[in-house]
């Protein structure tokens, strides 16, 4: 599998958008009142372990694990296997994803959220596939554009495999 994106250029990128998110924030959040980053679970964990540490605020976490899918079709209708623990009601939130391709997931999301009346509902996403959306989405802090290529690594996943890889590399290559 041939790398896309390496551990370095990864690692560059993640401290650029946590300045970008540090200077966006600085001022909304406090220790009372933190940041709070919602990973999607599963593929988001490593960019939003990575990413936090790289903004310059305070910040609580939290999970949720969805989807749309029905076989390999989204349904555009978003089943939430995982809820999360915290309420998000007059926060600051930063939702933290792995990938947004076709959007309609995010965007069913970004509507179930916002019926739970946060303060700011941002997004995050270590990549986007603009050849794929179906549904538009505002990615407010932007790791990667890539093509329309299957990828593995760095949280990403084939049949559960290759999470772990370090960069990101391309599947069949």
């Amino acid at each position: 599998m041939d790398v896309l994106l390496s551990k370095e250029l990864i690692k560059d990128r993640n401290i650029e958008l946590g300045r970008e998110i540090t200077k966006v924030y600085s001022g909304k959040v406090s220790e009372q009142a933190p940041l709070l980053c919602i990973g999607i679970l599963r593929g988001s964990f490593v960019f939003m372990a990575d990413l936090i540490r790289e903004i310059n605020l305070p910040t609580e976490v939290d999970f949720l694990e969805c989807s749309s899918y029905e076989g390999t079709e989204s349904s555009g209708k978003v089943k939430i296997h995982k809820d999360l623990r915290e309420d998000i009601k007059g926060r600051e939130v930063l939702v933290v994803e792995d990938i947004v391709d076709t959007g309609i997931t995010m965007h069913a999301l970004r509507g179930v959220l916002e019926k739970r009346s946060p303060s700011s509902l941002s997004l995050a996403s270590f990549l986007f596939k603009p050849s794929r959306v179906k549904k538009k989405v505002e990615i407010k802090f932007l790791g990667f554009e890539i093509e329309d290529k299957f990828v593995v690594g760095y949280g990403l996943d084939f049949n559960g495999a290759h999470r772990n890889l370090p960069e990101l590399r391309v599947m069949g290559t």
